[in-house]
């Protein structure tokens, strides 16, 4: 199973059950890929969610990430602090990093400075390039 780290805006918009990229989220779902996420991603998953949905739903997510199998918890031992524009962001280069994860799912621009730098093994892809992968197609209706 391909280990995968998806930013919390992305997160925000994979969720939307009418969201032309829910089949990232319905993929998650059946068990498709790992999602990897550190507890420091998980709290801001939550705090964001609170924030643009409802603090019960958010919480309801959070505990529906951490029962699935397919999740793989990180304590990142790593910071690369690779991200100087928003070091906020570094959190999910690090967890990346540290799973080996197949893919970074980002919009932020912040995330394109992983472009240039010469030893990056960090896949970033959007949100399109992600849904264009073997692992969330056949989700597509």
């Amino acid at each position: 199973m391909k280990p995968v780290v998806i930013d919390t805006n992305c997160l925000l918009q994979i969720i939307a059950r009418k969201s032309p990229y829910r089949p990232i989220w319905d993929a998650f779902i059946a068990g498709k890929y790992q999602l990897c996420a550190s507890n420091d991603i998980l709290d801001e998953y939550q705090e964001v969610l609170g924030q643009q949905i409802t603090p019960s739903i958010a919480e309801n997510i959070i505990l529906l990430i951490l029962n699935k199998e397919n999740v793989l918890l990180i304590d990142s031992h790593f910071h690369m602090e690779l991200i100087t524009s928003d070091p906020d962001d570094n959190k999910f280069v690090d967890c990346a990093f540290a799973s080996g994860a197949d893919y970074l799912v980002s919009e932020d621009s912040h995330f394109k400075v992983l472009n240039n730098i010469a030893f990056s093994i960090i896949n970033l892809v959007t949100l399109d390039e992600f849904l264009n992968t073997e692992l969330v197609k056949g989700f597509i209706k």
